[in-house]
């Protein structure tokens, strides 16, 4: 197998691999959106046994764990190793307004995803506008009838 080497390249994996450490904790790419009554985290976790993802919410602090080992068999000869193994973390503050119980999470094709809903006094809700006459035969249905000049306060 014929490899083209790049010096530049090279220079960047060394200089990336002694600046970061070799316990140090990966990248972990996501995206993050709202659609309709819950948000929905996407994590790029490529390679990652399942049984490793630990999601936690202490608080509203959502934290995602996951751990990435690559096998290596004796006897082998790398010719390159770009993948590695190691810790990968990821913590997020929900803030107000998110249902911490109601949290799921499903892994699929190497992506994560976290469903977090909005709980229910912090979805959009319509107000109603009454006009002054509505608003009269209102107030007298849910107060029984309201003598000339009262003032509901």
């Amino acid at each position: 197998m014929a490899m083209k080497f790049d010096p530049f390249r090279e220079l960047d994996r060394v200089t990336g691999a002694l600046m970061e450490g070799r316990s140090g904790l990966r990248l972990m790419p996501m995206d993050l959106y709202r659609e309709r009554d819950h948000y929905v985290l996407s994590a790029d976790l490529p390679g990652i046994d399942p049984g490793s993802v630990d999601i936690d919410v202490d608080g509203q602090l959502l934290t995602i764990r996951a751990e990435r080992t690559l096998r290596s068999a004796e006897g082998v000869k790398w010719l390159t190793r770009e993948r590695e193994s190691g810790s990968f973390l990821r913590q997020l503050n929900l803030g107000q307004g998110v249902d911490t119980e109601g949290i799921s999470a499903r892994y699929e094709n190497g992506v994560l995803s976290v469903t977090i809903p909005v709980i229910e006094r912090a979805k959009p809700r319509k107000i109603e506008v009454i006009s002054g006459e509505s608003a009269e035969a209102v107030r007298s249905s849910t107060s029984g009838t309201a003598p000339q000049g009262a003032v509901d306060a």
